[in-house]
């Protein structure tokens, strides 16, 4: 597994803007977090500045505006979550949500249908 730089909270809030929405410039990103928070746009750019020296993001311009990316997807962000804290197990992480009872009766109907979904694709692949 890549050896990614574990994000601060903060960071992990602006990486969350920059998956959801896409390649964002600093002041998009201070508009999505700014909405809730007290956050100066300053604070936005030294952190993305910060990202970027760590590996997290990267930047290419547009004109004069920086354009800021993620390095690594969410997909490759929860990889290494679960390899970093559950080794990999797959089991373990579904047990430890399923412990702290904060799953809804909804999110398991879907967590059911996805592993379906899942069982389904890995059965085609295979050619049965």
């Amino acid at each position: 597994m890549i050896d990614m730089p574990t994000p601060t909270a903060r960071e992990m809030e602006i990486l969350k803007v920059l998956w959801e929405h896409g390649p964002c410039s600093v002041r998009t990103v201070f508009r999505h977090l700014s909405v809730d928070k007290e956050l100066a746009y300053n604070t936005v750019q030294t952190l993305l500045r910060i990202m970027e020296d760590k590996g997290l993001a990267k930047h290419h311009a547009e004109g004069r505006t920086f354009v800021y990316t993620p390095v690594y997807s969410r997909d490759e962000s929860a990889a290494r979550f679960l390899d970093r804290v559950f080794d990999g197990a797959a089991d373990e992480l579904v047990q430890s949500l399923l412990r702290s009872e904060k799953i809804s009766a909804h999110e398991l109907d879907r967590l059911q249908s996805m592993i379906t979904d899942a069982r389904k694709r890995r059965t085609k692949r295979e050619g049965r």
